[in-house]
């Protein structure tokens, strides 16, 4: 099974991804992982700035993993925002069965209310080296950006709004059953 985890940045993609590991024990691919070994090797001339073109050249890097794994009957998360809302179209029924998808998005009034917070847990799983362009209104922007796409394309949003532990404990039970 392939779980895919998506949402905009520091709905926590990657603390899921963690807390699916420790429990299910499946290895995880970050696509942030991925990203930067190709900038940094200088396979792309792409910065962490681009953020739909990056998408666009990730994406079929991904799926074709993804279609490996599934191949090989192993088991993988994916988790990153580089997933396109359309995902799916890159999948036959096959291929697509195996994949539980999980998108995760903050609403407004919970980046209101816990900003602070979403600040200070940053770095929980990764060490991120500099936040200082997370704004409470880029991070409304980005989690409305990604819940209108992904629901435009028929998909499920987990809509964070008040409790955020209770919240992520609940898609991690929805790809487990």
């Amino acid at each position: 099974m392939v779980i895919l985890i998506t949402g905009a940045s520091h709905t926590g993609k990657t603390v899921l991804a963690q807390r699916l590991l420790e429990k299910i024990h499946f290895p995880y691919l970050s696509i942030d992982h991925l990203k930067m070994g190709l900038i940094r090797s200088g396979n792309t001339e792409l910065t962490p700035m681009d953020d739909d073109k990056l998408t666009d050249y990730l994406w079929p890097i991904v799926c074709e993993m993804i279609k490996t794994a599934i191949e090989n009957r192993q088991d993988l998360i994916v988790e990153g925002c580089y997933i396109p809302y359309d995902w799916r179209k890159d999948f036959t029924q096959e291929y697509e069965s195996q994949i539980s998808f999980l998108c995760l998005a903050l609403s407004d009034t919970y980046i209101d209310v816990h900003f602070t917070d979403i600040l200070k847990h940053a770095s929980d799983v990764e060490t991120r080296l500099d936040d200082s362009d997370c704004t409470a209104e880029w991070l409304k922007e980005e989690n409305q950006k990604m819940i209108r796409g992904f629901m435009e394309a028929g998909e499920k949003v987990n809509l964070i709004e008040d409790d955020y532990q209770e919240a992520l404990k609940a898609a991690a039970d929805s790809i487990l059953m």
